[in-house]
């Protein structure tokens, strides 16, 4: 589909753009067009990338989540772009061997993009509760600091504590007072995770993980290029909205104003995702896949109602415990209930909850996708 794009004119689109008016060109978007936008940019049309770090200098993250009901999402999010190529083996020698990409709060990014989080690394954290908490601790901090060194990287559990002060919370971080300090230390950017075995990190000093010659800008030009990154991540993103952990969906003054056929508010779009032809293809996609993470935005562009469910008790889900929205094309056509048994090697498919009626031509190619990826797990389809 060829993109056409025009300058605001008397209607009520216009109207809706009194706020722009100094600016020269709001971009008139229709529904398929903006969803068209997001899918490309998240690199789910038919044009596959040809390499993790590639894929992900492109997204600029992958989210870790340790539920693995069908596997970890963030392998699904790569094998969602990369296909049967990829493997779990090539995202941990990108991150320990080849340190192409690093881990920082719960995320794994390309290393090009380090300075940017370690912009304002000092002035951590921003309450001052935490801030009296590590003032307190400080010979705690750095009892941390000489044990790395004189070790080398190690797990939280291998760390003594040594805390004056106990890590203020009544919650499920309360005495974790190591865990605590060495996540502290790492947005300071002071330690870094080197490593896992199994779940379990591995911390190391900072300077022996990072490369050496990182550029760290400034605090705001740090905020505008993370602003820019994630709209040419996104395609199409609000300037504003709900803040949420890990990552934002906002975009601030990133890209160009735009509005969406009966969307209403302000938008920003990517220039460069602007034009060009579109030719889709079917994925099944991790709950956590940033095409769908921003709620609101799936229900707006793609009329897409979803939560993750296995909060819920089994009783009140709708779509199942771990359900994989499904893509075909620029529209999100249903979700995937299923669950991998790992001691069967099968994956067993419960149900797929259509949104809308499949068509013949539907049906096929998500099939094909199901048995992609059980082939992909080493596993046999089985349909309950």
């Amino acid at each position: 589909m060829e993109f056409s794009f025009r300058k605001s004119s008397a209607g009520p689109v216009s109207r809706a753009l009194a706020g722009y008016r100094s600016l020269p060109m709001v971009h008139e978007l229709t529904k398929v067009q903006a969803r068209q936008i997001a899918v490309r940019a998240q690199l789910l049309d038919a044009t596959r990338p040809s390499d993790l770090v590639s894929m992900l200098e492109r997204l600029t993250l992958l989210q870790l989540d340790p539920t693995a009901a069908i596997a970890p999402s963030a392998d699904l999010v790569a094998w969602s772009r990369l296909g049967s190529s990829y493997r779990p083996a090539d995202l941990k020698g990108a991150l320990e061997q080849d340190r192409a990409l690093f881990e920082f709060n719960a995320v794994v990014r390309p290393v090009r993009d380090l300075g940017l989080y370690l912009a304002g690394a000092s002035e951590w954290p921003p309450y001052q509760q935490h801030r009296d908490w590590l003032r307190d601790n400080d010979r705690f901090h750095r009892d941390i600091l000489d044990q790395l060194r004189s070790s080398g990287a190690l797990s939280s559990r291998d760390i003594t504590d040594t805390s004056v002060v106990p890590w203020p919370s009544t919650g499920w971080t309360n005495d974790r007072n190591v865990t605590q300090m060495l996540e502290g230390l790492m947005m300071r950017g002071e330690v870094a995770i080197a490593g896992r075995v199994g779940r379990e990190r591995l911390w190391d000093l900072a300077e022996r993980v990072y490369p050496s010659d990182v550029d760290v800008p400034t605090v705001e030009d740090a905020t505008r290029i993370r602003n820019e990154r994630r709209l040419a991540s996104l395609g199409i993103a609000r300037r504003k909205t709900t803040k949420v952990p890990v990552e934002p969906y906002e975009v601030g003054d990133a890209g160009e104003p735009a509005v969406i056929e009966g969307v209403n508010g302000e938008w920003r779009v990517d220039p460069d995702a602007l034009g060009g032809d579109f030719e889709g293809r079917t994925a099944l996609l991790s709950p956590f896949d940033r095409l769908i993470h921003d709620r609101r935005r799936a229900l707006e562009l793609f009329d897409f109602e979803y939560t993750i469910e296995m909060y819920k008790p089994a009783a009140s889900r709708r779509w199942g415990y771990y359900a994989l929205p499904i893509l075909h094309g620029d529209q999100l056509v249903g979700k995937l209930d299923a669950v991998a048994d790992r001691k069967a090697s099968v994956l067993r498919v419960n149900a797929i909850h259509e949104d809308v009626s499949f068509t013949r031509p539907v049906t096929t190619a998500v099939r094909a996708e199901l048995r992609s990826l059980a082939s992909w797990l080493g596993f046999t389809l089985e349909s309950s």
